[in-house]
Protein backbone atom coordinates (compact mmCIF):
# COMPACT_ATOMS: atom_id res chain seq x y z
CA UNK A 1 0.00 0.00 0.00
CA UNK A 2 -0.38 2.46 -1.93
CA UNK A 3 -0.28 0.41 -5.15
CA UNK A 4 -1.15 1.52 -8.54
CA UNK A 5 -4.48 2.31 -8.16
CA UNK A 6 -4.11 4.53 -5.31
CA UNK A 7 -1.01 6.28 -6.86
CA UNK A 8 -2.70 6.86 -10.26
CA UNK A 9 -5.32 8.47 -8.48
CA UNK A 10 -3.12 10.76 -6.72
CA UNK A 11 -1.90 11.68 -9.89
CA UNK A 12 -4.85 12.54 -10.86
CA UNK A 13 -5.98 14.51 -7.99
CA UNK A 14 -2.81 16.43 -8.07
CA UNK A 15 -2.21 17.03 -11.71
CA UNK A 16 -4.65 20.61 -11.46
CA UNK A 17 -2.83 21.01 -8.04
CA UNK A 18 0.71 21.01 -9.13
CA UNK A 19 0.78 21.51 -13.18
CA UNK A 20 2.11 25.26 -13.88
CA UNK A 21 3.14 25.80 -10.29
CA UNK A 22 6.66 27.02 -9.14
CA UNK A 23 7.86 25.28 -5.86
CA UNK A 24 8.99 28.20 -3.48
CA UNK A 25 9.49 26.62 -0.73
CA UNK A 26 10.60 23.03 0.30
CA UNK A 27 10.75 22.25 3.98
CA UNK A 28 11.60 18.86 5.98
CA UNK A 29 14.22 17.81 8.20
CA UNK A 30 15.39 14.40 6.40
CA UNK A 31 17.73 14.72 3.51
CA UNK A 32 18.66 11.24 3.59
CA UNK A 33 14.82 10.31 2.78
CA UNK A 34 13.83 13.83 0.84
CA UNK A 35 16.70 14.01 -1.42
CA UNK A 36 18.67 17.11 -3.35
CA UNK A 37 14.73 18.91 -2.91
CA UNK A 38 16.97 22.37 -2.62
CA UNK A 39 17.47 21.53 -7.07
CA UNK A 40 13.67 22.32 -7.40
CA UNK A 41 13.22 25.45 -5.69
CA UNK A 42 12.27 28.09 -8.87
CA UNK A 43 10.93 24.98 -10.81
CA UNK A 44 8.04 25.26 -12.37
CA UNK A 45 6.19 21.83 -12.64
CA UNK A 46 5.08 20.82 -16.39
CA UNK A 47 4.14 16.87 -15.85
CA UNK A 48 2.85 14.93 -13.69
CA UNK A 49 3.36 11.27 -13.91
CA UNK A 50 3.47 7.95 -12.97
CA UNK A 51 5.53 4.52 -13.39
CA UNK A 52 4.26 1.85 -11.34
CA UNK A 53 4.16 3.04 -7.45
CA UNK A 54 6.13 6.09 -8.55
CA UNK A 55 4.99 9.33 -8.94
CA UNK A 56 7.40 11.30 -11.80
CA UNK A 57 6.93 15.08 -11.67
CA UNK A 58 8.31 16.33 -14.62
CA UNK A 59 10.03 20.05 -13.59
CA UNK A 60 11.61 22.90 -15.56
CA UNK A 61 15.13 23.17 -16.51
CA UNK A 62 15.45 19.55 -16.87
CA UNK A 63 14.66 18.24 -13.67
CA UNK A 64 12.54 15.37 -12.34
CA UNK A 65 10.84 15.06 -9.27
CA UNK A 66 10.32 11.18 -8.59
CA UNK A 67 7.95 10.24 -5.25
CA UNK A 68 7.45 6.95 -3.98
CA UNK A 69 4.55 6.50 -1.23
CA UNK A 70 5.72 3.67 0.81
CA UNK A 71 3.47 1.95 3.26
CA UNK A 72 1.47 5.14 4.81
CA UNK A 73 2.18 8.03 2.03
CA UNK A 74 0.16 10.68 0.37
CA UNK A 75 -0.59 14.09 0.04
CA UNK A 76 -2.53 16.59 1.88
CA UNK A 77 -3.78 19.52 1.49
CA UNK A 78 -3.58 20.77 5.34
CA UNK A 79 -0.67 20.49 7.41
CA UNK A 80 -0.68 17.10 9.60
CA UNK A 81 0.84 15.78 12.37
CA UNK A 82 2.62 13.71 10.57
CA UNK A 83 3.47 15.84 7.76
CA UNK A 84 7.06 15.20 6.87
CA UNK A 85 7.48 17.37 3.96
CA UNK A 86 5.74 21.15 3.00
CA UNK A 87 5.93 22.68 -0.80
CA UNK A 88 5.39 25.82 -0.79
CA UNK A 89 3.60 26.96 -4.23
CA UNK A 90 3.20 29.77 -6.67
CA UNK A 91 -0.82 29.14 -5.06
CA UNK A 92 -0.81 27.83 -1.69
CA UNK A 93 0.84 24.85 0.08
CA UNK A 94 0.79 21.30 -0.52
CA UNK A 95 2.20 18.45 2.23
CA UNK A 96 3.68 14.97 2.13
CA UNK A 97 2.03 12.95 5.11
CA UNK A 98 3.75 9.56 5.90
CA UNK A 99 3.09 8.18 9.60
CA UNK A 100 5.17 5.40 8.86
CA UNK A 101 8.12 7.18 7.23
CA UNK A 102 8.55 4.69 4.66
CA UNK A 103 8.22 7.26 1.73
CA UNK A 104 11.05 8.58 -0.70
CA UNK A 105 11.78 11.85 -2.29
CA UNK A 106 14.20 12.31 -4.93
CA UNK A 107 14.92 15.79 -7.44
CA UNK A 108 16.95 14.19 -9.89
CA UNK A 109 17.82 15.48 -13.79
CA UNK A 110 15.18 13.75 -15.63
CA UNK A 111 15.20 10.06 -16.59
CA UNK A 112 18.15 9.70 -14.20
CA UNK A 113 17.78 6.72 -11.90
CA UNK A 114 20.52 5.70 -10.76
CA UNK A 115 19.64 6.42 -7.37
CA UNK A 116 16.48 4.67 -7.60
CA UNK A 117 17.10 0.86 -8.69
CA UNK A 118 13.58 -0.34 -8.65
CA UNK A 119 11.98 2.39 -11.06
CA UNK A 120 14.75 1.18 -13.59
CA UNK A 121 13.59 -2.43 -14.30
CA UNK A 122 10.07 -1.91 -13.96
CA UNK A 123 7.81 -4.35 -16.40
CA UNK A 124 5.26 -2.81 -18.71
CA UNK A 125 2.11 -0.93 -17.45
CA UNK A 126 -0.59 -3.52 -16.92
CA UNK A 127 -3.34 -0.98 -17.89
CA UNK A 128 -1.28 0.10 -21.05
CA UNK A 129 -1.04 -1.99 -24.39
CA UNK A 130 2.43 -2.17 -23.55
CA UNK A 131 1.21 -5.60 -21.00
CA UNK A 132 0.94 -8.02 -23.57
CA UNK A 133 0.12 -11.55 -22.75
CA UNK A 134 3.47 -13.57 -24.56
CA UNK A 135 5.73 -11.61 -22.66
CA UNK A 136 3.76 -12.24 -19.61
CA UNK A 137 3.09 -16.17 -20.08
CA UNK A 138 6.98 -16.44 -20.97
CA UNK A 139 7.76 -14.70 -17.41
CA UNK A 140 5.80 -17.17 -15.70
CA UNK A 141 7.18 -20.13 -17.66
CA UNK A 142 10.55 -19.53 -16.91
CA UNK A 143 10.32 -18.94 -13.38
CA UNK A 144 9.89 -21.61 -10.25
CA UNK A 145 8.72 -18.54 -7.93
CA UNK A 146 5.42 -18.83 -6.36
CA UNK A 147 2.31 -16.89 -8.11
CA UNK A 148 2.37 -14.12 -5.64
CA UNK A 149 6.28 -13.80 -5.60
CA UNK A 150 6.36 -13.40 -9.04
CA UNK A 151 3.21 -10.59 -9.19
CA UNK A 152 5.04 -8.39 -6.38
CA UNK A 153 8.53 -8.41 -8.23
CA UNK A 154 7.55 -5.60 -10.60
CA UNK A 155 9.05 -7.02 -13.71
CA UNK A 156 5.97 -8.81 -15.12
CA UNK A 157 3.77 -6.17 -14.17
CA UNK A 158 4.45 -2.81 -12.83
CA UNK A 159 2.79 -1.42 -9.81
CA UNK A 160 0.61 -4.66 -8.46
CA UNK A 161 1.18 -4.75 -5.05
CA UNK A 162 0.00 -7.47 -1.94
CA UNK A 163 -3.78 -6.51 -2.37
CA UNK A 164 -4.45 -6.43 -6.37
CA UNK A 165 -2.05 -9.69 -5.95
CA UNK A 166 -4.50 -11.43 -3.91
CA UNK A 167 -7.71 -10.10 -5.68
CA UNK A 168 -6.28 -10.98 -8.97
CA UNK A 169 -5.40 -14.75 -8.54
CA UNK A 170 -8.78 -15.25 -6.50
CA UNK A 171 -10.40 -14.19 -9.21
CA UNK A 172 -8.21 -16.44 -11.69
CA UNK A 173 -8.77 -19.53 -9.45
CA UNK A 174 -5.32 -19.59 -8.89
CA UNK A 175 -3.09 -20.40 -5.72
CA UNK A 176 -0.45 -17.96 -4.33
CA UNK A 177 1.14 -20.71 -3.94
CA UNK A 178 1.39 -22.21 -7.50
CA UNK A 179 5.10 -21.86 -9.47
CA UNK A 180 4.81 -19.55 -12.74
CA UNK A 181 6.33 -22.98 -14.85
CA UNK A 182 3.23 -24.86 -13.68
CA UNK A 183 0.84 -22.51 -14.95
CA UNK A 184 -0.53 -23.69 -17.86
CA UNK A 185 -1.41 -21.37 -21.13
CA UNK A 186 -5.11 -20.98 -20.17
CA UNK A 187 -4.65 -20.36 -16.56
CA UNK A 188 -2.00 -17.53 -17.58
CA UNK A 189 -4.71 -15.74 -19.71
CA UNK A 190 -7.44 -16.07 -16.89
CA UNK A 191 -4.29 -14.35 -14.74
CA UNK A 192 -3.22 -11.60 -17.30
CA UNK A 193 -6.61 -10.91 -17.66
CA UNK A 194 -8.08 -10.33 -14.10
CA UNK A 195 -5.27 -8.23 -13.57
CA UNK A 196 -6.37 -5.95 -15.50
CA UNK A 197 -9.73 -5.88 -14.36
CA UNK A 198 -8.73 -5.92 -10.81
CA UNK A 199 -6.49 -2.94 -11.06
CA UNK A 200 -9.16 -1.17 -13.61
CA UNK A 201 -12.22 -2.21 -11.09
CA UNK A 202 -10.01 -0.02 -8.11
CA UNK A 203 -8.78 2.65 -10.49
CA UNK A 204 -12.69 3.51 -10.71
CA UNK A 205 -13.04 2.99 -7.14
CA UNK A 206 -10.56 5.48 -5.93
CA UNK A 207 -8.39 2.63 -4.84
CA UNK A 208 -8.48 0.60 -1.42
CA UNK A 209 -8.98 2.69 1.99
CA UNK A 210 -8.22 0.05 4.56
CA UNK A 211 -8.79 0.65 8.21
CA UNK A 212 -6.25 2.64 9.03
CA UNK A 213 -6.79 4.62 6.92
CA UNK A 214 -3.46 6.01 6.11
CA UNK A 215 -4.61 6.06 1.88
CA UNK A 216 -6.78 9.00 1.03
CA UNK A 217 -6.86 11.24 -1.58
CA UNK A 218 -5.10 14.63 -1.23
CA UNK A 219 -8.71 16.08 -0.67
CA UNK A 220 -9.05 13.50 2.56
CA UNK A 221 -11.74 11.30 0.45
CA UNK A 222 -11.17 7.59 1.44
CA UNK A 223 -11.23 4.51 -2.04
CA UNK A 224 -13.88 2.27 -2.24
CA UNK A 225 -12.51 -0.64 -3.74
CA UNK A 226 -11.90 -2.41 -0.19
CA UNK A 227 -15.66 -2.98 0.04
CA UNK A 228 -15.07 -5.19 -2.78
CA UNK A 229 -12.46 -7.17 -1.64
CA UNK A 230 -12.63 -10.90 -1.63
CA UNK A 231 -9.91 -12.21 0.32
CA UNK A 232 -7.36 -9.89 0.85
CA UNK A 233 -7.77 -9.11 4.97
CA UNK A 234 -10.60 -11.68 5.56
CA UNK A 235 -8.80 -14.18 6.90
CA UNK A 236 -11.23 -17.04 8.63
CA UNK A 237 -14.48 -15.02 6.62
CA UNK A 238 -16.19 -17.32 3.99
CA UNK A 239 -15.10 -17.32 0.78
CA UNK A 240 -17.56 -15.42 -1.31
CA UNK A 241 -17.60 -18.40 -4.22
CA UNK A 242 -17.68 -21.53 -1.77
CA UNK A 243 -18.00 -20.39 2.14
CA UNK A 244 -14.91 -22.22 3.27
CA UNK A 245 -12.87 -20.19 5.27
CA UNK A 246 -10.25 -17.62 3.36
CA UNK A 247 -7.05 -18.71 4.93
CA UNK A 248 -3.34 -16.47 4.96
CA UNK A 249 0.24 -17.57 4.38
CA UNK A 250 3.31 -15.48 4.51
CA UNK A 251 4.41 -15.47 0.51
CA UNK A 252 7.44 -13.37 -0.16
CA UNK A 253 7.27 -11.56 3.04
CA UNK A 254 4.12 -10.83 2.87
CA UNK A 255 0.84 -11.31 4.55
CA UNK A 256 -1.32 -13.29 1.31
CA UNK A 257 -4.92 -14.24 1.69
CA UNK A 258 -6.88 -16.54 -0.82
CA UNK A 259 -9.44 -19.71 -0.79
CA UNK A 260 -7.63 -23.23 -0.29
CA UNK A 261 -10.92 -24.61 -2.14
CA UNK A 262 -11.59 -22.40 -5.07
CA UNK A 263 -7.53 -21.22 -5.93
CA UNK A 264 -5.58 -24.53 -6.91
Amino acid sequence: MPELPEVETTRRRLLPLLLGQSFLEIRHQDPRRYRHTERALGQRVEEVGRRGKFLLLGLSGGLEMVVHLGMTGGFRLRETPHARVAFRLDRGELFFHDPRRFGRLWVVKAGDHREIPLLSRLGPEPLSAAFRFPEFWEGLRRSAKPLKSLLLDQRLAAGVGNIYADEALFRAGLSPLRRGKEVGEEEARRLFATIRQVLAEALAQGGSTLGDRTYQQPDGLPGSFQERHAVYGRKGLPCPRCGHPVARAVVAGRGTHFCPRCQT
